[in-house]
């Protein structure tokens, strides 16, 4: 199967998976069940950073003191773009972009703002995709199951808002599967631009890692400390390790896939 193939059905079938679970959830479970999921998201995204996606950026890179100043580069971009709400990454109920008691004069305008900055996200989530699976087809695989991880709840939280914000359930399923394209077209772009820009794929991987790990330990694990009873921590710990798990069972099983 071919590096182009590899791509657009992982983008493809990430955006419409993210965005069919992430609507059935949001139509259908409460908000505790949901934040089950941010703890799984956690474990995902900081197992394929630290034990996919960077080791295998390093084994690719020339410099790696220049990877890992890539990284923390990585970080604090993310940091200022959070900032100028051009990527919005917040997944708890009390945060100001998320609020449940939005102005009723608000005539949609959250609603866009969230609809833009998810499809600058989803453009770049398409992006990373690409250089992984350039880089390595294992490596794609497992940087599409912590991606998707992420996006469920992350999609949740933006189908709140766009309810809230006055859209039907019609017209939010249709905009979120809009802006998901976006992933698809990042993936493209992507693939044709890297062929010829190879150098380029450990400093992308590098800034993958950033993004899962800034999102992980900068807007999902602080809605965490929100319950702090010992059960509730408990219940966390156990879903961030199934989470880490789970990319280490999604590795190994693809990496036996194409030993051959």
């Amino acid at each position: 199967m071919s590096t182009l193939y590899w791509i657009l059905l992982a983008t493809l079938t990430g955006a419409v998976l993210s965005v069919a679970a992430a609507a059935s959830l949001a139509f259908q479970v409460s908000s505790a069940r949901v934040s089950r999921l941010i703890s799984y998201a956690v474990g995902a995204m900081l197992g394929a950073a630290f034990l996919e996606i960077l080791p295998r950026a390093f084994e690719l890179t020339s410099s790696i003191q220049q990877l890992s100043a890539t990284v923390l580069i990585g970080i604090l971009l993310f940091f200022v773009l959070e900032k100028f709400v051009l990527w919005r990454h917040c997944h708890v109920e009390s945060c100001e972009a998320h609020d449940q008691h939005e102005d009723p004069t608000d005539h949609g305008r959250t609603g866009l703002m969230i609809l833009v900055g998810d499809t600058f996200h989803n453009f770049v989530d398409g992006i990373l995709i690409a250089a992984a699976f350039i880089a390595d087809v294992q490596l794609g695989i497992v940087t599409t199951v912590a991606i998707i991880a992420h996006e469920i709840p992350q999609e949740v939280g933006d189908f709140m808002i766009l309810l809230n914000s006055g859209y039907s359930r019609a017209r939010a399923l249709a905009f979120n599967l809009l802006s998901s394209a976006a992933t698809l077209v990042g993936g493209l772009l992507a693939y044709f631009a890297l062929q010829s820009l190879q150098g380029l794929v450990p400093t992308l991987l590098g800034l993958a890692a950033a993004s899962m790990i800034y999102v992980s330990v900068a807007d999902l694990i602080p809605g965490l400390h929100k319950r702090p009873e010992i059960g509730a921590t408990a219940e966390q710990v156990v879903l961030i390790g199934l989470g880490i798990g789970s990319i280490v069972i999604v590795g190994f099983l693809v990496s036996g896939s194409f030993a051959h």
